[in-house]
């Protein structure tokens, strides 16, 4: 995962000697114009134009000194035309000078905004470092790559979450998607993220794994939950795998989590990992009193799994024809994982062919030949 410093307009970018010069010229040809033309023609008022046109890119500092410039220029034009004492030039300068500080406190509003909105971006990056940390570009004999994208306006985080742990023998992942979306969801988030954290790592079977989850994230969500009625209504989906370094296979629980797809090497098309009982998702109390089964698929040197949620197979075209995400997943195929979400990523964005609606999580994991 990469994360991305704030925008050179969120940094509060000094704008260029060309944007300044540009209010300064229109005020230098109103002027001159205005001084050539019959006495029955007066541009003065246009002068407006150029606070105006200072506002849209500068603070309050420049606005002003921009909006002084403009009153000084109508009263310049105003000596030379011999009406500098009249009503109208002095009105029109009255008239510069008042709008000119009301610009001045509009730039003033933006900037503090655009400050506040540095400091939430800021915040949420640190989150995202906290809840999903970058993924190892290598685990034992596999590559793994991993991509990110909230749907939240001006969040860095969500509701989706993975998390790579090693065993003495093997690597275990998870991906998931927390009911709802954007900074509602960090705290459920948080809670399963500590929990997987916490005992993947440990020796033991995948479904006792998923069972301590089960266990963990609902004690979490019933002591934390401010709403104690909506504790039924919240769950996590997630898939959980445990890879073996020596063997080529991969053991998959589902937990009503969109089946991985894998990308066997040397062959066209890409198959759905569907599991022959998939668990409900997790957080569910009583509902979910399952006993959890790990089903068993080969995983073989060279094949290319992705995992993801549902914000990528459930996007849309503006005809609301859903992502071909298995034909798209095979076709864009790379033997880099990095490259083939890189090339993934972008060929969703252009099929959509505007904003995400939903959070976008990708995993790519390939495996090597050894370890």
């Amino acid at each position: 995962m990469r994360f991305r410093s704030p925008s050179p307009r969120l940094r509060g970018r000094k704008p260029g000697a060309a944007l300044v010069a540009l209010p300064v010229a229109l005020m230098a040809v109103i002027a001159t114009v205005d001084i050539t033309s019959p006495p029955d023609i007066h541009l003065g008022p246009l002068l407006v134009i150029a606070p105006a046109v200072t506002a849209s890119f500068a603070g309050p500092g420049l606005t002003g000194a921009i909006g002084a410039l403009s009153v000084a220029t109508q009263l310049i034009i105003g000596v030379e035309r011999g009406a500098f004492d009249t009503s109208n030039i002095q009105m029109q300068a009255t008239a510069l000078a008042v709008l000119s500080v009301f610009l001045m406190v509009f730039t003033s509003f933006r900037e503090s905004r655009k400050r506040e909105l540095a400091s939430v971006r800021r915040v949420s990056e640190a989150a995202q470092n906290v809840l999903l940390r970058p993924l190892p570009r290598r685990a034992g004999p596999l590559e793994v790559a991993s991509r990110y994208q909230a749907a939240e306006a001006h969040a860095h985080v969500g509701g989706d979450l993975y998390a790579l742990a090693r065993t003495p023998d093997g690597t275990r992942l998870i991906i998931g998607d927390v009911q709802g979306k954007g900074l509602a969801s960090l705290s459920d988030s948080a809670l399963l993220m500590g929990a997987f954290r916490a005992a993947a790592h440990r020796h033991a079977p995948l479904a006792a794994l998923v069972a301590y989850l089960e266990g963990g994230i609902c004690w979490g969500l019933a002591e934390f939950s401010e709403d104690r009625e909506d504790v039924g209504e919240r769950f996590v989906t997630a898939a959980v795998l445990d890879i073996p370094d020596g063997r080529e296979i991969l053991h998959l629980v589902n937990c009503g989590h969109p089946s991985p797809l894998l990308v066997r090497r040397g062959r066209a098309g890409a198959v759905a990992l569907d599991v022959p009982r998939p668990a409900p998702p997790l957080g569910l109390g009583d509902l979910s009193d399952t006993d959890y089964e790990a089903a068993t698929f080969g995983f073989r040197a060279g094949d290319l799994l992705l995992l993801y949620t549902d914000g990528v197979s459930e996007a849309r075209d503006h005809d609301g024809v859903f992502y071909p995400l298995a034909e798209r997943a095979a076709a864009l195929a790379d033997p880099s994982p990095e490259a083939f979400l890189r090339s993934l990523s972008a060929d969703l964005v252009a099929y959509v062919g505007g904003p995400l609606n939903d959070d976008v999580a990708m995993v790519a994991v390939r495996r090597n030949g050894g370890g």
